[in-house]
């Protein structure tokens, strides 16, 4: 059928040339609609440029840029070529950029704006294969460097199409492509050193567009709203999977007043991000209920506390639930039913008088919201849940390209996530690498057509990460259920093991302690200590008004963290969410913390994708993990 994502889309083009497939911003801000043809049109113009600039099969070109529409179109350009790209976002610190463009030896590269422009001078004298650089937008030039501006490349592509035997050209170009064929050189994030180069063949790719479509029931011309870097494997594939099913692609930004706008403005159906916008959606509406009446905050949690049970209830009778044994189904239905039929008109009333106004914030068209990147805390999956929002959780890593599997849509088990076919899974026991059953937690491992091709010129690393069977041991602890579905609850090298030899997962107790408003930021500490420590990043603006409404005068934002009250507030906090009655052994409750002044930040203290790095966070705030127990 197709050997390669190119020919994947000339497929769709051919059978919907005059659908949309873009939207993206023109100056003034308002939504320009780009249809599947015309994305042909550019992304082969594009192919042709660039081989004029001496971009040939196999050779590797840069595209350091952030979500856009021009990415998508540059990105079906290199592949058109026979080449990989390799991706950065605007996030990328100089050495990373440095580092990526000397390994893979890139000649040519696209670059988004001026600000990464000046990254590009700072280490120009560095890179000794770079020649030409593509600029999306601005005005810098780079010293002894090719500058050329995307809309002239896009020009002089358009005039080699039109010319004689232009378009037979490329399309000859195209049909030589196949599966093995590397499509991109990902450089992941990582936590310490120099990052990996994982390359990702087109056969890695186009196997999950068809495993995707078998779990979610995805409609012609949905519209997604596209926030979240395009660099990461994560919202590459959406972009891919949007293609192929027909659907639109609306760029906007995680930025919460950006998103929120342009979802009115879009209507989506579908929405991807990573857990940390859903909990700062959650946190919003909390705040919003803070200002409101007694009267209405109870009504509100009335209904909220309803609509969990409704929807446990729910789950039960539609057989939902994770089984580790064999077991009669029957029985939970039979067990379900009346109290879901009960509470049915409840959460009628609730939807109607509680939830509405906060699902109409995504429109009236949303669907679902699908949430990868790092797993979601039970209480927000809950809470969404509840008022009606569904969120499908996905998993995988880049070195999967991404994905494993995914939440089944319409309906899905909470929490668990089912695998593509052809995909198999194994949960082995972190000491004696022992394949454990359904039910008992363990290291997860991959084998599947998704899998890398291996790190870029790293066998040593490749051998360290995939075993001699072709499984690719994930780091991640998770539990399997009898029917092959899966959870992930936690990091191998995050668990803590305490002096006392207790292990402990971080994740479960950080999502706890950030279920408090006055909880912006929570990092679990305490390996080869007696007892758990946390780094604390308050909610300013929550911790404020609780001062305000308590009557306690401060000077400035800049001194909560040094007031006493704040602390027996966040004190009080963690003694509520994390202790034996919220389900925490004693050894997992935190004893000690440290409040921090300063919020983390992409590129300090959170990878690109909002994900905690805690190799850093223990180097940057070492004195107050050491105050902590002393």
């Amino acid at each position: 059928m197709f050997s390669t994502l190119v020919q994947m889309f000339d497929d769709r083009v051919a059978s919907a040339p005059d659908a949309a497939c873009q939207m993206g911003k023109d100056k003034k801000g308002a939504f320009i609609p780009v249809t599947f043809s015309q994305l042909q049109e550019r992304s082969r113009a594009l192919a042709l440029a660039l081989s004029e600039l001496g971009v040939k099969r196999g050779d590797a070109v840069g595209l350091l840029s952030d979500n856009r529409p021009e990415w998508l179109a540059s990105d079906l350009a290199v592949l058109s070529l026979g080449a990989a790209d390799v991706p950065r976002g605007r996030d990328a610190m100089p050495y990373e950029i440095e580092h990526i463009l000397n390994v893979t030896k890139a000649s040519v590269v696209f670059v988004e704006n001026d600000e990464l422009m000046d990254k590009l001078s700072l280490i120009r004298a560095k890179l000794d294969s770079l020649k030409t650089v593509i600029l999306f937008d601005g005005v810098r030039e780079v010293a002894n460097t090719a500058t050329i501006h995307y809309s002239d490349l896009l020009r002089r592509g358009i005039e080699l199409l039109s010319a004689k035997g232009g378009k037979e050209r490329i399309e000859k170009e195209i049909a030589l492509g196949t599966e093995d064929d590397t499509a991109t050189i990902i450089f992941t994030s990582g936590t310490t050193g120099l990052p990996k180069g994982v390359m990702l063949s087109h056969r890695n790719m186009l196997y999950q567009l068809g495993e995707i479509d078998k779990i979610v029931d995805f409609q012609k011309g949905w519209k997604w709203l596209s926030v979240l870097p395009v660099w990461h494997a994560f919202e590459r594939i959406v972009q891919y999977v949007s293609l192929y099913e027909h659907s639109i692609l609306a760029y906007s930004k995680p930025i919460g007043k950006i998103m929120l706008t342009d979802i009115q403005r879009i209507n989506p159906e579908l929405l991807c991000s990573v857990p940390r916008i859903w909990e700062t959606v959650k946190a919003g509406v909390y705040q919003t209920l803070k200002a409101k009446k007694p009267a209405e905050q109870k009504i509100f949690n009335f209904f909220l506390s309803a609509a969990k049970r409704y929807r446990h209830y729910e789950n039960l009778v539609l057989g939902l639930e994770p089984k580790f044994q064999k077991s009669l189904g029957i029985f939970d239905r039979i067990r379900g039913f009346i109290p879901y039929i009960a509470l049915k008109g409840i959460y009628s009333i609730g939807d109607k008088a509680a939830f509405s106004q906060i699902k109409s914030k995504f429109g009236t068209s949303f669907v679902a919201g699908i949430s990868g990147g790092g797993a979601m805390s039970k209480d927000v999956e809950e809470f969404f849940s509840a008022i009606g929002i569904k969120l499908l959780n996905g998993y995988g890593m880049t070195e999967t390209a991404p994905v494993v599997g995914v939440a089944e849509y319409p309906h899905s088990k909470r929490g668990f996530m089912h695998t593509f076919a052809g995909t198999e899974l194994r949960v082995i026991d972190t000491e004696t690498r022992k394949i454990l059953p359904p039910g008992e937690k363990g290291e997860l491992l991959i084998r599947g057509p998704q899998v890398m091709k291996g790190y870029y010129h790293d066998q040593e690393r490749t051998s360290q990460i995939i075993d001699r069977e072709g499984f690719i041991h994930t780091g991640d602890l998770a539990v399997l259920d009898i029917d092959g579905d899966f959870s992930i609850v936690g990091r191998v090298k995050d668990t803590i093991v305490l002096s006392g030899g207790e292990n402990i997962e971080p994740v479960p107790i950080e999502n706890a302690m950030k279920e408090s408003e006055y909880i912006d930021t929570a990092v679990v500490v305490g390996q080869d200590e007696k007892y758990l420590g946390a780094l604390i990043v308050i909610n300013e603006k929550n911790v404020e008004r609780y001062l305000k409404e308590s009557h306690v005068p401060y000077v400035n934002r800049g001194t909560l963290s040094e007031m006493d009250e704040v602390r027996r507030l966040i004190n009080s906090e963690i003694a509520r969410y994390v202790s034996s009655e919220a389900g925490f052994k004693a050894y997992e409750q935190v004893s000690r913390f440290a409040l921090l002044d300063k919020p983390f930040t992409v590129g300090r203290e959170l990878s690109a994708k909002q994900e905690v790095k805690r190799i850093e966070v223990m180097k940057l705030y070492k004195k107050e993990v050491e105050d902590i127990f002393s």
